[in-house]
This record gives C-alpha cells, structure tokens and sequence, in this order.
C-alpha cells in the first residue's frame, strides 16, 4: 500500500509532479497553494478532491503520509519541519530553503527522526545518463575519480520568470538563476564524490523588468550565472548558466569531466566516451525513453522532468516492501536534506564572491544543532 500524498505548491513542478504520481500508483490526497484560488484552480485541473490555503489541513489529514514541497523557498523549512514532527515524509524541491539557517533546521529535524524519509528533489541524479556517468567513473573508465583535473557544465535555457511577477523574479524570495545553479552543484558532488572549498562566481541580472501587458515590476533575481569551485582534491569545475535562449521551452545542458585516460560526456540525455587513442566519441547511454504523460506544455526542461519521473519511481519501490513501511536502497542515490545544507553553503559562498569579486571559501553553519524540545517549539511557532 503506497503512502497518501500531499501537494505543497501550484506551479509549474506541481502541475507535473501530480500525473507522475498517479502514473506510479500514488493517491494524491491534497493540494495546497498560497491562496484558495490558486490552489482550487490546480485541484481542479489535477483532479484532486481537496485543497487549502491552511498547511496544518493537510498535515493533519490521516491519508496524508508523505508530502511533497514544491512552492516558495521561503516556506520550505516551516513546512518540512512540522511535517516530520508529525510523523510525515518529506520530499522538498531545491533549494533547502533561503538560506543555511533554514536548511540547518531541516537537518536536525531530520537527524531526530531518522525512520522518515526526508530527501530533497535534485532531479539530476536519477537521470539515466548521470547515474551511467557515476557508474564509469567509479570502474576508472576514464582514470580514477582522484585524477580528474576539469569539469565543465553548461546549461542554456529560456527565461526563468513569468509574465505575472511572482517569486522568481525577487532575488530575496529564491528566485533566478541561483534556484537552479543549486541542481548543478548536487551534480558535481553526486560525480565525483567531492565538495566545493572555495569558489568564484559572477551573478547579473540583465532583465531589468516584467512585460509591460501584466504592469511593470522591477526583476532583481540574476538570469545569469557563472562560477568556478576548486574541490577537495584540486579539481576544477567551470558552470556556465544563462536563460536568454529562445524560444522560451529550449533548453541545452552539456556536462563535460576530463580524466588522466579522457573524457566523458552528457549531452541533453544522451552519454558519450572518448578514450585515449580513439578517433572519436562513442555512445555510452542514448535516452530513447518518451514520458507518457502530457508534458509538451510545460515549461520544465524535459531532463528535469525524467530525472523527477525515475525519482517518483525509487520512491514507490522504496514504499512498496512488504518487510517494513519503507527500505532506504531505491532512493540510497537521492539527495538528503544534509547534501542540501552543503548546497546552501555553496550558494551563500557564490553570492558573496559576486559581491567582493574574489574567491571565497565555502563555509558551512556551525550553529549549535537544535534539541527535540526545539524543533518541537519551532513547529508550533510555525503555525501561528
């Protein structure tokens, strides 16, 4: 029996993730969004018989076991904390709130119950070209994880902001580039097993304003990113990241490691090698897979989308034992709410760069951890 699912969100990862879980067996049993009206409007067109604008209505609702956290960033750590408080699961979109407070929070929360699953939705790992990727640097298709020198990720997408201001157009809110860059940070320690100890980045913001049609409002979040981390081992990645390609729905993504013995690369969905002495690339993994859902109308990269779809499909494996209410192996790859406080610390260090316009070292929160008492505390607090 798979677990009852609670929708927090309306947007657009909304609007696909609940046809993935139905796809996969899944009940959703509720959908939230900020206000009534959106949040009857995405009922409506999901098919879901109850939404509010109340978190505690679909927290305490007894058909609800596992949560999904799709909306604001800023609310992503309230919702996350109570609802593990209470005995959910909770899987929570990128980013682990706005900030390292909010992500440490969701930390401890999580460490104080560790019999509930508590992932956040980094997509990216569970695409099929990643994880074969993972898989060839781990036999040393290339050389050794220790030998690789470079990574070079760039992305090219449309724009990130909608027509109505929202969220994403306010930089304090989480939105922009930045919400994405986060997703790609994952990746590179998901590869190649190491994390980021400094960093240099560029952020800028080159649309000023929203279209004139919905009144003009000021846009501050950056459309543009590109940075530079040295890891642990001196390896150095380059991520380029910009949204001004058109039309709005294209999207390319080009993820190149170089190793002692050559190169891998993902292209879109697709794997390729090039070893030493060969004249050219060859096909590791080509993605033939075609979603069977309606997705054409989504603004989503379509990446995004199939890593989330094999991220909902580990989920109803790991649900589906017959041993316990749920088995840690399915979703042992996903990204756990500790690899979204190392996110965090990444951001913060790549803001602050694009402000001195020097490397900065990558710092996570040393504050001391939260007791039982406290998390308890800042549920309640939450409500209020």
């Amino acid at each position: 029996m798979l677990p009852g699912v609670g929708v927090f969100g309306t947007g657009e990862i909304a609007n696909v993730l609940v046809p993935l879980l139905r796809e996969k067996g899944f009940e959703v049993r509720a959908i939230w969004g900020r206000t009534l009206k959106e949040a009857k409007e995405t009922a409506t067109t999901q098919n879901v018989q109850f939404h509010t604008n109340v978190i505690d209505d679909v927290l305490l609702r007894k058909d609800v076991d596992l949560v999904f956290i799709v909306c604001q960033p800023f609310l992503h750590a309230e919702i996350s904390v109570k609802a593990l408080g209470i005995g959910k699961h909770v899987v929570c979109d990128k980013p682990a709130g706005l900030h390292q407070q909010d992500a440490l929070k969701m930390v401890r929360a999580s460490q104080y119950y560790p019999t509930l699953i508590s992932l956040v939705n980094h997509p990216l790992r569970f695409l099929p070209a990643f994880t074969h990727m993972r898989r060839c640097l781990q036999d040393e298709l290339i050389g050794s994880i220790g030998d690789v020198v470079l990574m070079d990720v760039r992305v090219q997408m449309g724009t990130l902001f909608p027509e109505k201001y929202n969220w994403m157009c306010d930089a304090q809110m989480g939105g922009g580039a930045l919400n994405l860059v986060g997703s790609v940070v994952d990746l590179v320690s998901f590869l190649l097993q190491q994390q980021a100890i400094r960093v240099h980045g560029v952020l800028r913001s080159y649309t000023k304003t929203t279209p004139a049609i919905n009144g003009i409002r000021q846009i501050t979040a950056p459309d543009f990113c590109n940075f530079q981390m040295e890891l642990t081992t001196g390896t150095l990645v380059t991520v380029a990241l910009h949204s001004h390609t058109v039309p709005a729905k294209a999207f390319s993504q080009e993820v190149l490691i170089y190793g002692s013995k050559g190169h891998l690369v993902v292209r879109g969905g697709d794997l390729f090698v090039l070893k030493e002495g060969q004249p050219k690339e060859e096909a590791v993994y080509v993605d033939v897979q075609d979603l069977h859902f309606a997705t054409n109308n989504s603004l989503l990269p379509r990446p995004y989308i199939k890593g989330l779809c094999k991220m909902v499909g580990a989920l109803k494996e790991a649900f589906g034992s017959k041993e316990s209410s749920w088995v840690k192996a399915p979703v042992s790859t996903a990204a756990t709410f500790e690899d979204g406080l190392y996110v965090q610390a990444v951001v913060e260090a790549i803001r602050k760069s694009n402000e001195s316009r020097q490397w900065q070292r990558v710092q996570l929160s040393t504050d001391a951890p939260l007791n039982h008492d406290q998390i308890i505390r800042y549920a309640r607090m939450s409500t209020m």
